[in-house]
């Protein structure tokens, strides 16, 4: 098993969630501050969606988390607690994928696909409000915003990471509260079907990205680790990140020219927003590892 060391790249943020890498450019989601901020190799900051001035939907707070780009370049946002989907233009965001009718709970990750096609997590139940875990099937959205619930994916407990492979045709996700990575088969209308186990897992896992072997890089918050998975459970790799410096480890994503860079979200404070916003302990960390980056979409 191959073993790495992360180092911090920068910190300040609230809690840091689903890093993206996306036409040579890292970001990732600032969720209390209300923002998508961008990343240099340096660790310069930049927002590039800055959601704190909007008027939320049903009173629901503003709190960005998955995003994913079109095939026009269009950011896709996901704001957790009303529901929907945006899409952010010339620094503005507009509804574009209203998921009010088809969310059992607060939306989470998502992935888009070349084509386009968006794929939604979704917690299934209301974790700051201290509700029980339930199953929460995936939401399709497809170019334009026509959402529907993915067939065969009603019994998923929590699906949170979510990535497609390089050549399109699958789908992997990490389910939560099931302590396990699964993974499904992607038709030509965007279905899914042949739901199987990755990898079987012995706690419960957040964010995670595929690389170019087909291997799944998934992050651990409560032990802090992000550990690389083949395909049929192996452990192949590991990244250690210091706890005492950087809380939890929230998700993950490979970038940087070559796409060796695993960046990895860290935080200290989910559950009270305020908190989290004032202590500014949320942070990125790196570490260079072996294989490159192979999603279809990252």
């Amino acid at each position: 098993m191959e073993t790495y060391t992360a180092e911090r790249l920068a910190q300040g943020f609230s809690w840091t969630e689903c890093p993206r890498w996306h036409e040579g450019r890292f970001h990732f989601s600032d969720m209390y501050n209300r923002r998508v901020v961008s990343l240099t190799e340096n660790g310069v900051g930049e927002t590039i969606a800055d959601l704190s001035g909007r008027e939320a939907l049903d009173g629901a707070e503003i709190v960005p988390v998955g995003t994913g780009h079109l095939p026009d370049g269009r950011l896709l946002v996901n704001s957790m607690f009303e529901k929907v989907v945006l899409v952010v233009e010339n620094g503005r965001a507009e509804v574009y994928a209203d998921l009010r009718d088809l969310a059992v709970g607060p939306i989470n990750d998502m992935v888009v696909t070349a084509s386009g096609r968006a794929y939604v997590t979704q917690l299934g139940f209301d974790l700051w409000k201290g509700e029980e875990p339930a199953p929460s099937p995936i939401i399709i959205i497809e170019p334009g915003g026509a959402a529907r619930v993915a067939a065969g994916t009603e019994h998923l407990m929590g699906a949170n990471g979510i990535a497609v492979t390089a050549d399109g045709t699958g789908l992997v996700t990490a389910e939560a509260f099931a302590n396990k990575v699964t993974a499904f088969d992607i038709a030509g209308d965007g279905e899914l079907s042949n739901y199987r186990l990755f990898a079987e897992l012995d706690e419960l896992p957040d964010g995670m990205c595929l690389d170019a072997d087909g291997a799944a890089w998934v992050a651990f918050p409560i032990s802090g680790r992000v550990t690389r998975f083949a395909d049929g459970g192996e452990v192949l790799g590991q990244v250690s990140v210091p706890q005492a410096e950087a809380g939890s480890s929230t998700a993950c994503v490979l970038g940087g020219d070559d796409r060796r860079t695993l960046y990895v979200a860290c935080g200290f404070e989910v559950y009270d927003f305020a908190k989290s916003r004032e202590g500014g302990q949320g942070s990125i960390w790196q570490a260079r590892v072996g294989v490159s980056g192979g999603e279809s979409r990252p």
